[in-house]
């Protein structure tokens, strides 16, 4: 299988501050910006464009996906973790109530978001496979996969076998983040277990696409280093994931640290306008990628960030496990949630500013092969 190779990322950081006003203008009339445009959108000197950059991300997001926010929701199903992420609650040197839900539970939690409207839904644990498995996630799979459009899952990353194998139970999509593509930053945060294994994660996504599943999701933990590096690391991804496995969708989220158990600060500050830069540059970039913008932000971002770039919104979410069973629980969360409303009122905010709030946009029929 073809590697991604991605540049040294102090030489990102050269490429980003020699961009020039000139280049972000071209950019930002050119029809296929390239990386070089993607590169000019996010420098210092595209600051002074938010505007117009606001404007040409909301015309190609109204273009590629018209009027509809996908709506979904995090299952999470375990936050036992045999690794030490210095920014993680999950982390294993964190003294936090532990809990790994059983199929029941697991289903339980489901049916409950079932009720709530939800077709798509994001199955997620900490790292640790001997609490969570292949065959833990197949099975809740199989139990689950004739009720819900879609099923993504973001565990610990896998082999392309065992890939196809959740794919071939009804896992439809994946989502696994770098974290950061700073090599240099991911050994100071990433201190024990698995995890610490930079090249093995980074070519998890495409071991997802080689295994057929129908998306994969990358992202950057935002707050660990150079905030405008990673935006273009992200970019170089998501282009070598297009060019090399073309018939898999990609999607990007854009998590901000949380306040979560270990009380990590983070260490590059990133405001609300520099992560609407980022997801004005990347939809500019890529007028066809999914944009993920989800509850870690503030209702009032959130609801002033639509219609231009984001297109899924997750809703009503917890990170603990059993916290949908339990609301009233707060322990044993992977990070405290930004925007508490409930989906109601998250659709109804969507659904005033004239867009529509989509439970359902796939269903597991259009599959030649289940």
């Amino acid at each position: 299988m073809t590697l991604f190779n991605l540049p040294d990322f102090q030489q990102l950081q050269e490429t980003i501050l020699h961009c020039t006003s000139t280049d972000v203008e071209q950019a930002l009339t050119a029809r296929h910006p390239g990386i070089h445009g993607l590169a000019a959108l996010i420098s210092p000197a595209a600051e002074p464009f938010l505007p117009e950059m606001a404007r040409r991300s909301a015309l190609l997001t109204s273009q590629r996906f018209g009027k509809t926010i996908q709506l979904y929701a995090p299952i999470y199903l375990s936050n036992y973790c045999t690794n030490r992420c210095a920014y993680c609650g999950f982390a294993a040197s964190n003294r936090i109530a532990r809990r790994c839900l059983t199929l029941d539970e697991a289903e339980a939690e489901a049916d409950i978001l079932l009720e709530r409207g939800f077709q798509h839904i994001l199955l997620v644990s900490g790292e640790a496979e001997n609490m969570v498995d292949v065959e833990y996630l197949e099975a809740i799979a199989l139990r689950l996969r004739d009720r819900f459009a879609a099923i993504s899952i973001e565990v610990q990353p896998l082999s392309t076998a065992h890939y196809a194998r959740l794919f071939k139970a009804g896992i439809t999509a994946v989502a696994v983040y770098q974290e950061t593509y700073d090599q240099e930053m991911y050994k100071q945060v990433h201190l024990s277990g698995k995890k610490t294994d930079y090249n093995y994660r980074l070519e998890t996504p495409a071991r997802v696409a080689a295994a057929g599943m129908r998306e994969v999701g990358i992202g950057a933990l935002l707050g660990l280093t150079d905030w405008r590096a990673e935006g273009l690391a992200l970019g170089l991804h998501l282009a070598w994931l297009r060019k090399n496995f073309w018939s898999t969708a990609v999607t990007v989220s854009f998590p901000r640290l949380r306040p979560a158990a270990g009380a990590f600060a983070p260490l590059v500050p990133v405001s609300e306008k520099n992560l609407s830069q980022l997801i004005f540059g990347l939809r500019i970039f890529d007028p066809d990628v999914g944009l993920l913008l989800s509850t870690r932000e503030e209702e009032r971002y959130r609801n002033g960030m639509l219609g231009l770039g984001p297109t899924r919104y997750s809703a009503g979410s917890c990170t603990a496990p059993g916290g949908y069973s339990n609301p009233d629980q707060t322990d044993g969360e992977q990070f405290s949630v930004g925007d508490q409303r409930t989906v109601e009122e998250v659709s109804l905010s969507i659904a005033a500013k004239g867009f529509d709030p989509v439970s359902k946009d796939w269903d597991a029929a259009f599959q030649t092969e289940r």
